[in-house]
Parts: C-alpha cells; sequence; structure tokens
C-alpha cells in the first residue's frame, strides 16, 4: 500500500485505548492488519489459512478488525473521500454512472395491475 493511500485512510480508523492495568499483547498496527485484509478479499483464501509468515497477523485478528472498522463505518467514509477525490481530479466519469432502483426508494408506490397470485395451495391455517 502506498504511502500516499495510507495517510488517507488513517485518520478513518478509530483508536483504540490501551488498558493502564493489564494492558495484554501489544496490538498490530492497523497498516499491516489493512494489508491482510486487503490480500484475503484479494485472493479470496479462507481469513484462517492467512500465512503467517507475510507478517500481516492471523486471520483472526485481520477479521476482527474487520469487523470493528465497519461497524465503525469506517469503509462509507473512505468510499466518500476516494470519490470526493476522484471526482475534483475530474477522474470520474459520471455519464457511466448507474443507479440501481433497487436501492431508490420510491415514495408512491407502484400501480398495482393485476392481482397477485397465491404460490401456496390455499389459505394458511390460524395460528392462534
Amino acid at each position: 500500500m502506498s504511502d500516499e493511500l495510507w495517510e488517507q485512510i488513517e485518520p478513518l480508523l478509530p483508536r483504540r485505548e490501551r488498558r493502564f492495568r493489564h494492558p495484554g499483547r501489544r496490538p498490530l498496527p492497523d497498516r499491516q492488519v489493512l494489508c491482510g485484509i486487503l490480500y484475503v478479499l484479494h485472493t479470496g483464501i479462507q481469513w484462517e489459512y492467512l500465512p503467517g509468515v507475510l507478517g500481516f497477523g492471523s486471520g483472526m485478528t485481520c477479521w476482527r478488525r474487520l469487523r470493528d472498522w465497519n461497524e465503525a463505518g469506517v469503509w462509507q467514509q473512505l468510499h466518500e473521500v476516494l470519490l470526493a477525490e476522484l471526482n475534483a481530479a475530474a477522474k470520474l466519469d459520471w455519464s457511466r454512472a448507474v443507479i440501481d432502483s433497487s436501492h431508490v426508494r420510491a415514495l408512491k408506490g407502484g400501480s398495482r395491475r393485476a392481482r397477485r397470485r397465491s404460490t401456496g395451495a390455499g389459505p394458511a391455517p390460524s395460528t392462534t
């Protein structure tokens, strides 16, 4: 990973405070773990088979950090930052953009032209 990309990603990552008393093992640096996450996603291997000799930590460490960053909204923020940068550099071709209708909310609903047919053999029995 390039230093320029890391400089954009690092401020988005949440800071983890170590406990003062019983701090435990020192965590791996976020940059190494991110490289491990990208390696797993790029190669498609299972988390448990992430090679330790690469220096990315264990697959479980990378998976946990991915989960924590996902819950913190890091990926959405990173997506927005990179899109803004590409847009400012005029490197996006918006004529090729597609809006997926399954993700666009229909405020007034659709028309009901035909009655919906049942998929069951008959009416379902009451559960009460």
